[in-house]
C-alpha cells in the first residue's frame, strides 16, 4: 500500500513514545492522526500537539479506518500481542526494540507480519546515528583492513535515570522491574543495541558467553558482560549496564591496517531541555528521527530496502537467549 502522507498512530505515550510522538509531528510526509495509552494525563499531553484522535484502548485506535501505520512503544511484554493485533487490522508496524521478550514471540510477530502482508521496521535508532554509520562506512572502504577484535559498552543508568525536563528521577514503572514481563535486564534492553551494532558490521555470531552481575540485588541482571565469536572468524567484548548515572555508548573495531572509534554520547541535560523548550530536536534524539523517517519513506515506496526488519531482530533475541544460557563465573 503506496500513500502520499503516511497517517500514524502512537501506542504508547511512555518516555520514548512521547519522542516518537514529537518527531513524527516534524516529518512533511506522515500525520499523527490517533495516540493510545492508559494514561489520561499521557493522552493530554498527545492532545496538547494536537492529535485528534486519542484512546485508552489501542483496539480501539487499531479500528480507525484511515489510519495506515502504528508506533508501537509499550512494554515488552505487549510488543507481541499489540504488533498482532494492528497487522490483523493491515497496519503497517513500527515496534520499539527488543522485537519481543523471546524468541518465540518473536517468531509469532514475524509470522503475522506475512500473513497480513503489512511491513514491519524494529527500533534500534544506534543504526541511524551518524558517527555508527560512518564507522560502518569504514569497515566497508576497507580503511582498516579485516576486523580482528571489538570492543562495544552501552552504560547506562536503565530505569534510574533523571529526565532531561525534570530535576528529579521519575518513578519506575512495575513492569521495569518483573523480569517475566521485559524478558531479561541489562543484556536484553541494551545488551540488544550492541549485538545488533555488531552483527551489522561483523556479520553473524557463532558463540557468546555472558557473566551477569547483580549490583542491585532484583531477580534480574543490572550489568552483562558477553565474550562473542563470529563467523567471520572476528571476536568482541560487549559490556552493558544500568548502574550509572554516567552514559557511555561506543564502539572500537580493530583491524589488520588500522583501528576506529565510534562514540554516541548525549547532550547535556541543560542543553536537551532548552532544545525541547524551543520546539528543537535535541542531538541524541536525531537518531530516532532518522529512522522514523526512513519507515516513512519505506511505507511511501521512497526506499525498497528495510533496513531493520523483524527477521533481522529475531536474531538478536536469539543470540541473547544464547547468551543466557552460556553463563560464566
Amino acid at each position: 500500500m503506496k500513500v502520499k502522507k503516511v497517517n500514524l498512530g502512537v501506542i504508547g505515550l511512555g518516555f520514548i513514545g512521547k519522542v516518537h510522538l514529537r518527531n513524527c509531528l516534524k516529518l512533511d510526509s506522515a500525520r499523527v492522526v490517533a495516540a493510545a495509552d492508559t494514561s489520561k494525563k499521557a493522552l493530554n499531553y498527545a492532545k496538547a500537539f494536537g492529535v485528534k484522535h486519542l484512546f485508552t484502548d489501542y483496539r480501539e485506535l487499531l479500528r480507525l479506518n484511515d489510519l495506515d501505520a502504528v508506533i508501537v512503544s509499550l512494554p515488552t511484554h505487549l510488543h507481541a500481542e499489540c504488533a498482532i493485533n494492528a497487522m490483523e487490522e493491515g497496519k503497517h508496524v513500527f515496534l520499539e526494540k527488543p522485537l519481543a521478550r523471546n524468541p518465540k514471540e518473536g517468531k509469532e510477530i514475524i509470522s503475522a507480519v506475512k500473513k497480513s502482508d503489512v511491513k514491519l521496521m524494529v527500533g534500534y535508532p544506534l543504526r541511524y546515528s551518524d558517527e555508527f554509520v560512518n564507522l560502518k562506512r569504514q569497515l566497508e572502504s576497507g580503511v582498516l583492513g579485516d576486523i580482528q577484535s571489538a570492543y562495544a559498552v552501552n552504560i547506562g543508568a536503565g530505569p534510574f535515570f533523571h529526565r532531561a525536563e525534570s530535576t528529579t528521577p521519575r518513578p519506575v514503572p512495575e513492569w521495569w522491574l518483573n523480569k517475566e514481563l521485559t524478558g531479561g535486564g541489562a543484556l536484553m534492553d541494551l545488551g540488544c543495541h550492541m549485538i545488533n551494532l555488531l552483527r551489522w558490521y561483523l556479520g553473524e555470531v557463532s558463540n557468546i558467553k555472558a557473566r551477569l552481575g547483580y549490583r542491585f540485588n532484583f531477580d534480574f541482571e543490572d550489568y552483562a558482560n558477553c565474550i562473542v565469536d563470529f563467523e567471520s572468524g572476528a571476536s568482541a567484548i560487549i559490556n552493558v549496564g544500568g548502574f550509572s548515572q554516567s552514559a557511555a555508548v561506543s564502539v572500537e573495531l580493530h583491524g589488520t591496517v588500522a583501528h576506529s572509534r565510534a562514540y554516541h554520547s548525549p547532550s547535556s541535560k541543560v542543553a536537551t531541555a532548552i532544545k525541547l523548550i524551543l520546539g528543537e530536536t535535541p542531538k541524541f534524539f536525531i537518531p530516532y528521527m532518522k529512522e522514523l523517517s526512513h519507515f516513512v519513506n519505506y511505507l511511501n515506496g521512497g526506499c525498497d530496502e528495510n533496513t531493520l526488519s523483524g527477521e533481522d531482530a529475531l536474531k538478536d533475541l536469539e543470540v541473547i537467549t544464547k547468551a543466557y544460557k552460556n553463563q560464566i563465573g
